[in-house]
């Protein structure tokens, strides 16, 4: 009874909140739109330096009745997002997005790693341009990303030890993989295997939910409305200032400062259609970049067969590069050492062939840079119509050609390490790492944000997600982005007269 009396008095809570948020009348000092990565490092930051912080979700809180870690329902898609697009040739397809509570990273894999200094400058034969500012502005708030998020490495287990002599014959380098992973995941033989693509119900996986979110929610001065579907911006006495932001329900909040956190699919098509909306739209310089340049990463999964039963539990404890592809690497598919998720992947094979194949396989993640290519681009929905992701990875021919180059190297290292071995291309659906669609930049004719993540021309929103990538590195981008949100919060906390608590 108590147990459903708390429970009670927490909806009660929840509600009250919600409905003192939604009043127009009620004015934050900052709008947070979206959970995810970057949304929940700058309201940490935000929060705790005393700010009134308002945080708006699309969708809820994930259920904790194990359901999230369940292969037969997560693998067939129960939790993906149900939103329909179009492809560059009109085909309509599903991205794999979750609308919930702390975002893709109550799902994704974990893997916290810096980019190489070198990638925060720009290429421009390969068309990637680089970061307004220098690496080491950075680098203090990826060593506190690191520190909230208690990242670890781990050491190389049997089954990648074996085979890292055949790998390095080949010219492939590995280091320990940066991960998200407590120490504590060992105590569980079912998560142990089982974290990456899954939403574990406690803390044992560092996300946005766990480690940034839950410290701040208990503060007076934040509030977390859910199932608040932002459709528009509202203008204020100016198109370059936004007074809030109004809901697919009619509901709207009102704010000082608005920070987009939607991520690369949906912060540029609240931008788009605000600049449609108020004459802002080829009138603004950065308004010709918005939604252009879309990267995810040129992407292919290669899985491994050999006679030696699998005995890696993490899996994901490696990162491997080679000189000769510099912007390209291979990771493990940590969601392959999990028996369960094999076995349901491979549900239509024979049972004796697909029990022997889930013991005896192990998967891997090969990824290579993209470039920034204008054509490449999200457009939002006309009215009755449904957004588009106009996206092909021939207008890359030196990126298309490594991660070719690259497959065909990392396969052979496979074989020699006495692994046969098959390659599948990822589809487009398959958007954990897009990015760079309101990219940041010093040229407003070039790029959509600034240094300090505000949008040119605009007096007070900015950008947190990934969309503000100028280049997305050969690595995964989501400590970026962390580190992003978190000194963007910082800054604009100092910006107001606060200095957020370290």
């Amino acid at each position: 009874m108590p147990a459903e009396k708390a429970k009670a008095f927490r909806l009660h809570f929840e509600r009250a909140i919600q409905m003192a948020a939604s009043r127009t009348e009620d004015v934050f000092d900052f709008l947070v739109i979206g959970t995810g990565a970057g949304g929940s490092a700058s309201a940490f930051e935000l929060a705790r330096a005393g700010h009134r912080v308002l945080m708006l979700e699309k969708g809820d809180e994930l259920p904790a009745d194990g359901s999230t870690y369940d292969a037969t329902l997560v693998v067939a898609g129960k939790f993906n997002s149900k939103e329909p697009w179009k492809d560059r040739n009109g085909g309509v397809f599903m991205p794999e997005e979750h609308f919930n509570v702390g975002g893709k990273t109550r799902w994704y894999g974990a893997a916290l790693l810096r980019p190489d200094e070198a990638e925060f400058g720009a290429d421009a034969r390969l068309s990637m341009p680089g970061w307004p500012l220098e690496y080491a502005e950075m680098t203090p708030y990826f060593e506190r990303a690191e520190r909230l998020l208690e990242v670890r490495t781990f050491d190389a287990e049997p089954d990648l030890a074996r085979m890292a002599p055949a790998f390095g014959r080949h010219g492939w380098q590995s280091r320990p993989m940066p991960l998200g992973i407590s120490n504590a995941i060992h105590q569980d033989p079912v998560q142990e295997t089982h974290w990456d693509g899954y939403a574990l119900p406690d803390t044992w996986k560092s996300e946005a939910r766990f480690h940034l979110l839950d410290p701040i929610l208990t503060l007076p001065n934040v509030a977390l409305v859910k199932n608040a579907e932002v459709d528009s911006l509202l203008p204020g006495a100016t198109p370059a200032q936004i007074v809030g932001v109004r809901c697919k329900d009619g509901r709207e909040f009102r704010a000082s400062t608005v920070l987009l956190a939607a991520g690369a699919l949906h912060s540029p098509r609240l931008l788009q259609r605000y600049f449609d909306a108020v004459g802002l739209a080829g009138r603004l310089p950065a308004s010709a970049s918005v939604g252009r340049n879309f990267k995810r990463h040129i992407l292919s999964a290669v899985i491994g067969f050999g006679v030696r039963r699998k005995q890696d539990r993490l899996c994901k404890t490696q990162l491997w590069t080679s000189d000769a592809f510099a912007h390209s690497s291979v990771q493990p598919l940590g969601g392959w050492a999990d028996v369960e998720t094999v076995r349901y992947v491979l549900r239509a094979w024979p049972k004796f062939v697909r029990d022997l194949f889930a013991l005896h396989s192990y998967g891997f993640f090969l990824q290579t840079e993209d470039s920034s290519i204008a054509e490449n681009r999200v457009i939002a929905e006309p009215p009755g119509g449904l957004p588009t992701l106009d996206y092909a990875v021939d207008r890359m021919p030196e990126l298309r050609d490594e991660h070719e180059a690259m497959c065909r190297s990392f396969r052979r290292a496979l074989r020699t390490a006495g692994l046969l071995n098959f390659r599948q291309s990822i589809p487009l659906s398959g958007l954990a790492h897009c990015a760079g669609t309101l990219a940041a930049g010093a040229d407003p004719a070039t790029s959509v944000v600034d240094a300090e993540g505000r949008v040119h021309g605009m007096e007070n929103l900015y950008v947190v997600d990934g969309s503000v990538l100028p280049r997305l590195s050969k690595m995964n981008p989501s400590l970026t982005i962390y580190a992003w949100g978190l000194r963007i919060g910082e800054r604009l906390s100092r910006a107001y007269g606060k200095n957020p608590q370290q």
